[in-house]
């Protein structure tokens, strides 16, 4: 038994804010950060928060897959951008929605935290605990973000993506998975928690260097890892769907990798980092764009804070 991918969904707010928008806050330009991360523009959320981006992403991955949200077994949100402590954002979308019966919670593993959210409900359905489940990935990182620090704020947006995943026995569904973390390294991505303290720094902080030399050297790792796992070589993979940080971090993977960059789709120019949201966002779009065939390979990839890292392997559906 494995489980497949039955639907997908994403959610983005209304705002968007360009580069030239941002000229208007820091140093900055256009030309500078697309040279240095392939940049164009990224939504910023007005009103929405990331319960209700994930409430709205999930909805759209339940139509995809002709499901009901009353069938639902678990949700999980992968965050690390919530509104509040308590109540979790996955029960949050769970009352939004009208799953009563799922077991919601959530998980933060940053950017990488919607691989780790599928690796988790790979081991529930497996397990035979559950029979699906939905799995997303919902930031508001705009509120976190510094908008005096160009090394941050051009970086991040805010969005919403959500797979409805469920048992299968047939052919299609993940057949491998990678993950690891480094937390002697976590200091080079960090953000702290929200008090009543307005001296406080809340956030977010990165040595930029530090992280792309991280991403350019795990991931590639992780990926061949993950598809030696599932007994592939890289040259039967169809689409490389990685986490949108950085043009220049791909475009190294891919160099690593050897392989042609045009199996490696990209979002980031339109929507820009949204850390956990970026690989099942970009994957909704690649699925309702009639991109993603029958019996493809995919590998799905990420890196974040933490530091975390993980890949997975699957056959389209």
């Amino acid at each position: 038994m494995t489980i497949k991918i039955a639907g997908t969904g994403s959610a983005l707010p209304n705002k968007i804010m360009t580069n030239k928008d941002l000229e208007q806050l820091v140093e900055t330009s256009d030309e500078w950060i697309r040279e240095r991360t392939g940049i164009c523009e990224r939504r910023i959320a007005q009103g929405d928060t990331v319960a209700s981006l994930a409430a709205t992403a999930c909805e759209r991955a339940l139509a995809n897959a002709g499901k009901k949200a009353e069938d639902v077994d678990l949700i999980l949100v992968a965050t690390c951008s919530p509104e509040q402590l308590l109540p979790c954002a996955a029960c949050q979308v769970q009352s939004i929605i009208g799953a009563q019966k799922a077991v919601a919670f959530d998980l933060n593993a940053a950017c990488s935290g919607f691989l780790f959210g599928l690796a988790t409900a790979y081991s529930y359905i497996t397990a035979g605990l559950y029979k699906n489940a939905l799995v997303v990935g919902s930031e508001v990182l705009s509120k976190i973000v510094d908008w005096t620090d160009r090394g941050t704020c051009i970086l991040f947006g805010d969005g919403a993506g959500a797979v409805y995943v469920e048992a299968t026995e047939g052919p299609e569904g993940f057949i491998g998975f990678a993950q690891g973390s480094d937390g002697s390294k976590g200091s080079v991505l960090s953000c702290n928690e929200r008090t009543d303290n307005p001296e406080e720094d809340i956030y977010v902080h990165m040595d930029g260097r530090e992280v792309y030399k991280f991403a350019t050297r795990q991931v590639p790792k992780c990926i061949v890892e993950a598809v030696d796992r599932s007994q592939l070589s890289l040259e039967d993979i169809d689409l490389f769907v990685l986490h949108q940080a950085n043009t220049r971090i791909i475009e190294s993977i891919a160099k690593q990798l050897k392989q042609d960059i045009s199996k490696f789709p990209v979002n980031l120019p339109r929507v820009g980092n949204m850390s956990s949201a970026t690989i099942p966002v970009l994957l909704d779009e690649l699925n309702r764009d009639g991109k993603l065939q029958k019996g493809q390979k995919i590998v799905l990839s990420g890196f974040g804070a933490g530091l975390t890292y993980g890949a997975c392997v699957l056959t389209w559906q």
